[in-house]
């Protein structure tokens, strides 16, 4: 398997991992990342969900000091940061970054008003996570993401590598084939942390403001920006 990605072969690398094994491919696809791609040119972006908490045990299995980034919008949920200091404990090495807007949200209010979030959260997500990903990503060659196929119709089309247009980088997906249930057996066997909103019908943790539990089964991202018609923070799209 060839080890450089252009945005001309990405699409054949992609479909050359075998997807049978007991990961459905993603130790081969984290594997090669950081076999393609030194520590300094690779960052895995992480929401410290359920899907993150897997593909951090993953991750340092393969590169125990890998860089892990953290888009901290200040409008997380308390128990998203408590789950963070546990991973931070239980893998000591691995670099862990907190990225912060540029600007506080005290700043944010006073240039845009009160409760972005409410009256535009594209605007509000821009500022506080698109915008410090995009800054993060500057030096990066290449981003891992936890994207699973089966979250929501817009992912359903996710490869494991990806040419990813916004950031203008390839985006790395090493879950897409994984359920629901394959990462809770995940988490359970090895005696993971995660963040107990999950157990309170969270299955999609984002800042505290735009997220609530989902009482249906279906689209695991309905909880997000309920009744707005958003389902994405804009990381995902175009």
């Amino acid at each position: 398997m060839t080890s450089t990605v252009t945005f001309e072969n990405w699409r054949q690398i992609s479909s050359d991992f075998d997807v049978k094994d007991e990961t459905k491919g993603a130790r081969a696809v984290l594997d090669w990342a950081y076999n393609a791609y030194t520590a300094e040119q690779i960052v895995y972006a992480s929401s410290f969900g359920a899907e993150a908490i897997v593909l951090i045990d993953l991750i340092q299995q393969v590169k125990p000091d890998a860089h892990i980034v953290f888009l901290d919008t200040g409008l997380h949920f308390l128990e998203t940061y408590e789950v963070i200091d546990k991973m931070e404990a239980r893998f000591p090495s691995l670099r862990i970054e907190r990225k912060q807007p540029a600007i506080t949200l005290e700043e944010q209010a006073e240039q845009y008003g009160t409760a972005l979030w409410k009256r535009d959260p594209n605007k509000c997500c821009e500022i506080r996570k698109v915008i410090p990903l995009r800054e993060t990503l500057t030096t990066k060659q290449a981003w891992i993401s936890g994207l699973r196929r089966e979250q929501s119709p817009t992912r359903a089309n996710t490869e494991f590598i990806n040419k990813d247009d916004k950031f203008k980088n390839i985006k790395i997906c090493p879950l897409i084939h994984w359920t629901w249930e394959d990462v809770w057996s995940y988490i359970r066997r090895k005696d993971l942390p995660y963040n107990k909103l999950h157990d309170q019908k969270y299955p999609s943790i984002g800042c505290f403001p735009c997220t609530q539990p989902v009482l249906a089964e279906g689209d695991s991202r309905a909880g997000r920006w309920a009744g707005s018609g958003k389902t994405e923070c804009g990381l995902h799209t175009r």
